[in-house]
């Protein structure tokens, strides 16, 4: 699953269903179907399916979005957000950049067979207005005061300028279908609804799902002729990493997304002519810090946190090397080295510091005699993120700091994570073409929510009226401006610590050349490549070819 929150922000988590191996959830080797060859994923989700594909549920979009549901426009995040216009043919915006107009494409239809229109798209940005839980880029909090429909058009309008927000609007916004989500259950509770058989307008549809396997089939109605190529798709649940690298290793699975240890010898080594991986930075690995509750809401504790930590040691441990230490600024390098405060950073000098540590633990009340006791919580099976941990713990003890580690199954994880219920939790964000949207999701108040209610992305709860006035003064500053407003958010994740990075995130990438083509590359970074980016993963699906 996603890695972010398990997004988040998240999430991607497939065998075919009459031969699926239970528990492990591996799979058979590729099957040859007419001219088609089918796909197998193998991704780490921490727990098996729910069958459930609310495009809108952190915990199961990314099964949903790229597969059945889709944007408005695709916005690459590696490639200087290049925009590739998807259910939408063209968007404007006003010389104010208040006002945005999308232009519907013609011929879209739903997989039901009805017509995909400028209602149904109006109708699911309402949709995510009349229930907060739904919107989870809090774009009505933001600055959306309309969205209307008319003909083809559909016009959206803002209280203050807003071009920044176009990737939450048209990237990370799926579209459904009004004449179902309009009536029953999903009209009842949007929220809850589990959307079991879900509509879209994407490559695919769901032809079969149980615990241990998700079955994809091409959508037979989707707008974009002769595609999707790859006519099948499965995604086996895995609940360890162990067995979605052996399904790599061995070419069970053509398309993976986790770590795997000593990679090359591994895997590339297994096949040396078809097995292939990329890792592009593009988020951090961090540690949220519940800001309401318990030792962590003491300044001086999160501070000892950050200076207790030697991140070099934890990527050597963790991860062989595989991914960069991060900086407690935020910013991920090299990917946005134009927007790090190298100044800022030096000022504070996070590194390793037992004497800082001692020094603060002591100003929060805690000694030899009261030792510091924490608990994290991470997703049992991610076996990175466990001896990742494991080290952190480690470092931690002679500092007078006590971790208990509790490695927990995917979905209770989730539920504990949006809710709250921690101390402290190991995870990750989905970031974005800037600096500006993971810092956003890590600090704008309105992304978040009281304890015992879902937050969206801002699980540690950080609030505060003078950053979120920064989050809202970025989308109508210039340029000058927009860098100066990021360096005063890198000062906040200096000063207050609300999360801790601990590791630079991935999108983790491994894949098999010897029956398709068409894989992005560091040469052709045309998507974000791990299976569980969304709405990336169309991008990928779409330009694939079976090589039968």
């Amino acid at each position: 699953m996603k890695r972010t929150t398990l997004v988040i922000a998240v999430i991607a988590i497939l065998s075919l269903i009459a031969s699926c191996a239970s528990g492990g959830g591996g799979s058979n080797n590729t099957k040859k179907s007419g001219s088609s060859t089918s796909l197998t994923i193998a991704n780490v989700g921490g727990t098996t399916w729910t069958c459930g594909f609310n495009p809108f549920n952190p915990s199961v979009s990314g099964l949903s979005i790229g597969f059945v549901y889709e944007p408005l426009v695709y916005v690459n995040p590696l490639q200087n957000s290049k925009e590739t216009p998807m259910v939408a043919e063209s968007s404007e915006w006003s010389a104010d950049s208040k006002t945005l107009t999308f232009t519907i494409r013609d011929g879209v239809k739903w997989s039901d067979g009805q017509a995909l229109t400028a209602d149904d798209v109006a109708f699911t940005f309402n949709l995510l207005k009349a229930n907060k839980g739904l919107d989870l880029n809090a774009l009505w909090s933001s600055g959306l005061t309309s969205v209307e429909a008319s003909g083809n058009k559909v016009t959206m309008k803002f209280s203050t300028p807003s071009k920044p927000y176009f990737y939450y609007i048209a990237d990370q916004t799926p579209i459904v279908p009004k004449h179902v989500w309009s009536t029953g259950e999903p009209a009842k509770d949007p929220v809850q609804f589990a959307d079991a058989k879900p509509i879209g307008s994407g490559p695919y549809t769901v032809s079969d799902c149980k615990p241990q396997n998700i079955r994809y089939q091409a959508n037979e109605k989707f707008w974009q002729q002769g595609k999707p190529a790859v006519k099948t798709i499965n995604y086996p649940s895995y609940t360890d990493n162990s067995p979605a690298n052996l399904d790599l290793a061995t070419g069970k699975a053509q398309w993976g997304g986790q770590y795997i240890p000593s990679v090359d010898r591994y895997y590339v080594d297994k096949d040396k002519a078809n097995n292939h991986y990329w890792y592009p930075p593009v988020a951090n690995v961090q540690i949220f810090l519940n800001l309401k509750k318990g030792p962590t809401t003491d300044l001086a504790v999160r501070q000892a946190l950050a200076y207790a930590i030697d991140k070099d040691q934890v990527s050597k441990i963790g991860v062989g090397g595989q991914l960069p230490s991060s900086n407690q600024a935020g910013i991920v390098l090299p990917t946005h080295k134009d927007w790090f405060d190298q100044a800022a950073a030096d000022k504070y000098g996070y590194k390793q510091d037992s004497e800082k540590v001692k020094g603060l633990l002591a100003k929060a009340g805690y000694s030899t005699d009261k030792p510091l006791k924490l608990s994290i919580i991470s997703v049992a099976g991610y076996t990175d993120w466990e001896a990742e941990l494991q080290e952190i713990k480690s470092q931690l003890e002679p500092m007078g700091i006590a971790l208990d580690v509790q490695n927990i199954a995917g979905q209770t994880y989730n539920t504990k994570l949006y809710k709250g219920d921690f101390q402290l939790a190991y995870g990750s964000q989905t970031g974005g073409p800037a600096p500006y949207y993971e810092l956003r999701q890590n600090l704008y108040s309105g992304n978040t929510a009281p304890l015992g209610e879902n937050a969206s992305t801002n699980y540690s709860r950080y609030s505060d009226k003078a950053t979120d006035a920064l989050f809202n003064e970025y989308p109508g500053a210039d340029d000058k401006r927009q860098h100066e407003i990021v360096n005063q958010l890198q000062e906040v994740m200096l000063s207050q610590v609300p999360v801790i990075p601990v590791l630079e995130s991935v999108s983790w990438f491994q894949y098999n050349t010897k029956d398709f083509t068409g894989w992005p590359t560091a040469e052709d970074p045309y998507a974000l490549p791990a299976p569980y980016a969304v709405p990336d993963v169309e991008q990928v699906l779409l330009k694939l070819k079976p090589k039968a």
